[in-house]
């Protein structure tokens, strides 16, 4: 009878409802799950603001007219946050993988025998056809072909756009913006499988026919990976 007794006990405890939280509990778990570095770390602006706005409506919701009545703010609470970490998880991890990916993999992929010129004729080939995404992947292959061609920094097999981009901005100061931002562009497009455009192409072709014109300051620099004069 004792062993039914807890058997009934242990079906009874395992049907019970979740507990739901209160108003004050929900919009601590919600900043609590949205906080984590994950989101923050690739979410791109819009989802920035989203987030920005969500906080802003929970600490609306300590008036003192939320304590009449049901609190029907904590399952609409708990449904908009929900609705924002999917939004959060299904935007963010393209982009985190393609971190990842493209800390893995080098610049220039199985071949890297071609020249600076070649890549550009590659580039403005797929910008012809409307190939966006092949256009900018080779454009930007195209600039830092080129930096190493004009001994500004080393060939180095395993080289990430991002530290192209890094060590250029350090001979190139201007353009560290823009390489910052060329180099995002080159793994979200070759690694996360987003889109580009027109105007894409032409940022990174611009920003690789003012690189040409440039004349890097190497005063201040460490010799690793930088070509620099003897």
């Amino acid at each position: 009878m004792t062993l039914r007794l807890l058997d009934a006990s242990t079906t009874v405890a395992a049907m019970e409802p979740p507990v739901t939280p209160d108003r004050e509990e929900g919009r601590r778990w919600a900043a609590e799950e949205l906080s984590k570095p994950q989101y923050p770390d690739a979410q791109p602006p819009w989802l920035e603001q989203l987030w920005r706005d969500f906080l802003d409506w929970l600490s609306s919701l300590d008036g003192d007219g939320m304590g009449q009545g049901p609190d029907l703010a904590v399952p609409l609470m708990i449904a908009v946050a929900i609705a924002i970490i999917i939004a959060a998880v299904v935007v963010v991890r393209p982009r985190l993988n393609a971190r990842r990916k493209a800390a893995a993999v080098d610049i220039y992929g199985d071949d890297d025998s071609v020249d600076s010129e070649g890549y550009r004729r590659r580039a403005a080939t797929a910008a012809d056809h409307g190939n966006w995404p092949a256009a900018v992947v080779d454009q930007f292959r195209a600039l830092v072909r080129s930096a190493e061609e004009r001994d500004i920094i080393d060939p180095r097999a395993g080289r990430t756009a991002d530290e192209a981009a890094g060590q250029l901005g350090q001979v190139f100061g201007a353009a560290q913006f823009r390489l910052d931002a060329a180099a995002r562009l080159f793994d979200a497009v070759r690694y996360g499988e987003q889109g580009a455009t027109a105007t894409d192409y032409e940022d990174v072709r611009g920003l690789d026919a003012d690189l040409l014109e440039m004349k890097p300051d190497f005063s201040g620099q460490a010799h690793t990976g930088f070509a620099m004069p003897k």
